[in-house]
C-alpha cells in the first residue's frame, strides 16, 4: 500500500492551525512566583498541558494527565514502545518583540509566535502525524507513547515527576530540534558563582532571564562619577562595539547605564551579544576601582566573548561532539550576595567532577563560592548505524532530497531520556534558528512538510 503523505498532510492543515493557534496563545512559561498546588509551574504551563489534553480527548484518544506537569497518551499494539516526548512549555519574552508573542500572526507564508518553532508548532505536528495513521486504520506492531511535559526550557520538573510512575519508552524521538537528526547531545551543567556583595562605586548590576538565554538587555547603577564623562566613554565604547549603551541620571546623583546586545539561544552564545559581559567591560574600562572589583573583573576578562571555556581554562574538545560552550546567562543580587549563572554544554570526555574541580580552583583565586546545578545532565550518543537512526535519515532524504548526515549539539532535548533516543526535526538546514529569540518565527509550509516526515517516519518505525 502506498500512501501519499502530503496529500494526508493537506487535509488536516486546517485543524492543524486552528489547534496551533490555541496552543500559541497561551504564554506557557514557568511562573514560580504564580506556583500552586493545582499549577506546580505556574499557570501558563497548566493551561497548555490542559488545552492539549483536551485536544486529544476531543479526538478520541485517552489522555493521562501526571501531576498537572506532563501528560501522554497511548496508541497501538505491543511490547515494545516507540516515545514521541515534546514539550508545551516556552521561554520569557522581552520587549524586543515587533509583533504579540503570544499572537500568532502570519505574514507572507511565516507563523510568528513564541513557541511556533519550540516546540509547540513541531509537537503538534508529531501528534497530527500520529492521527493520520490512526485514521488511515494502518495495521501497527508496536505501541506508542506520545508524552508531552511542561518544563523542558527550565528543569525538566515535569518529565522527572513522569518517570517516577511511568515507563521509559525503549526508543524514540523528540520533534524539538532541527533536521536531518540529532543522535548526539552534548553533557549540560549549570552552576551559580556568588561573589561577596557589591560595593563602593557600583550600586547594581543585573541581567538575564534564563541561564540557557544569551541576556539581551543589562543594566547596572553607578555612584560617585560624572555624568558627562560617563555620556562620553558610553559614546565611545559603543561605536567600537555590536551594542547600544545609554547613560541616564537617577536619583541621589547616581547613574543608570542600560546595555543592549542581542539575545540568542544559550547553546550557541555566539550567535548572540551577551550584554552583562559587555557592560561590564565597559565598567572595567571606566575606573581603575571598578576595575578592581572582582565580581567585574571576573566577568570583563574571564567571561567575555570566552564562547568555549578557554580563559576559565574548562575548554574541551571531543572528535564527534565538538567543543564545550559557555553561557554566562543570569547576573544579579541575592542573600547579600553578587552571582552569576553558567550555562555549560560539554562533550564526551568531560565530567561533572572535572568542571567542579575547576571551579573550585578559580574560586579559591577570584573569591567566589560555587553552588553546582540540580539539572545536569551527562553527554548522550546514539550511533549513527542504530535501526533508528538510518530509519529517520531514509526518511528525511526521501521527502526533502536533501542529505542526511549525523549531527551533535549542544542543546538539550528530551530525545536524550531514552537510551536510543534521539531528536528528529523541526528546523530545516537551510533556516536561520530563531529558538528562544524575538520574533520566532516558522514557515507554515515546513510545518506541513514536518508532519508528512512524522508520520512516514512514525509508521515505518512502528508498522
Amino acid at each position: 500500500m502506498t500512501i501519499n503523505w502530503q496529500e494526508e498532510v493537506a487535509k488536516v492543515k486546517d485543524d492543524y492551525l486552528n489547534d496551533l493557534y490555541t496552543l500559541l496563545r497561551i504564554p506557557s512559561y514557568r511562573e514560580d512566583d504564580k506556583a500552586t498546588e493545582e499549577a506546580p509551574l505556574g499557570p501558563g504551563p497548566k493551561a497548555a498541558l490542559d488545552a492539549f489534553l483536551a485536544m486529544v480527548d476531543r479526538d478520541g484518544f485517552t489522555s493521562k494527565n501526571v501531576a498537572n506537569m506532563a501528560g501522554r497518551f497511548e496508541f497501538g499494539q505491543g511490547d515494545e514502545i516507540l516515545g514521541i516526548i515534546g514539550h508545551l512549555d516556552v521561554v520569557p519574552v522581552d520587549d524586543s518583540w515587533e509583533t504579540d508573542p503570544f499572537e500568532p500572526n502570519l505574514i507572507d507564508g511565516k507563523l510568528y509566535a513564541r513557541g511556533v518553532s519550540d516546540d509547540k508548532g513541531p509537537m503538534l505536528a508529531a501528534y497530527y502525524a500520529l492521527k493520520i495513521i490512526r485514521d488511515l486504520d494502518l495495521p501497527v506492531s508496536k505501541k506508542v507513547h506520545f508524552i508531552v511535559g511542561t518544563d523542558e526550557e527550565s528543569e525538566w520538573k515535569g518529565l522527572t515527576r513522569y518517570l517516577e510512575t511511568e515507563p521509559l519508552p525503549d526508543f524514540g524521538f523528540s520533534p524539538d530540534a532541527e533536521f536531518p537528526i540529532i543522535n548526539g547531545e552534548k553533557g549540560m551543567y549549570s552552576t551559580t558563582l556568588k561573589f561577596p556583595a557589591l560595593e563602593g562605586a557600583i550600586e547594581s548590576f543585573e541581567s538575564g532571564i534564563r541561564e540557557n538565554m544569551v541576556p539581551g538587555d543589562a543594566d547596572a547603577v553607578i555612584k560617585g562619577f560624572d555624568l558627562e564623562e560617563v555620556q562620553a566613554a558610553a559614546e565611545e565604547f559603543q561605536a567600537k562595539q555590536p551594542v547600544s549603551l545609554t547613560v541616564e541620571a537617577s536619583a541621589d546623583n547616581k547613574i543608570h547605564l542600560h546595555l543592549h546586545g542581542r539575545v540568542s539561544h544559550g547553546a550557541f552564545p555566539e550567535a548572540g551579544e551577551n550584554a552583562a559581559t559587555y557592560l561590564a567591560l565597559f565598567l572595567k574600562n571606566l575606573s581603575s576601582d571598578l576595575e578592581g572589583n572582582s565580581y567585574i573583573s571576573f566577568i570583563a576578562n574571564l567571561l567575555h566573548q570566552d564562547f568555549k571555556g578557554q580563559k576559565t581554562g574548562i575548554d574541551h574538545h571531543d572528535e564527534v561532539m565538538g567543543d564545550l560552550s559557555l553561557n554566562p546567562g543570569v547576573f544579579g543580587a541575592k542573600d547579600g550576595q553578587q552571582f552569576v549563572t553558567l550555562n555549560i554544554r560539554f562533550p564526551q570526555g568531560q565530567s561533572f567532577e572535572q568542571l567542579d574541580k575547576s571551579f573550585s580552583q578559580l574560586g579559591d583565586q577570584f573569591g567566589f563560592a560555587q553552588e553546582t546545578g540540580t539539572s545536569n545532565k551527562v553527554p548522550h550518543y546514539v550511533p549513527g548505524d542504530d535501526p533508528l537512526v538510518q530509519t529517520l535519515l531514509e526518511v528525511y532524504e526521501e521527502h526533502t532530497g536533501m542529505e542526511g548526515h549525523e549531527v551533535v549539539i549542544g542543546g538539550g532535548t528530551y530525545g536524550r531520556l531514552m537510551e536510543r533516543g534521539v531528536a528528529f526535526g523541526a528546523e530545516f538546514p537551510d533556516e536561520v534558528s530563531t529558538m528562544h529569540e524575538p520574533n520566532e518565527v516558522q514557515r507554515v509550509d515546513r510545518l506541513l512538510l514536518t508532519m508528512a516526515i512524522y508520520a512516514d517516519a512514525i509508521y515505518r518505525l512502528i508498522k
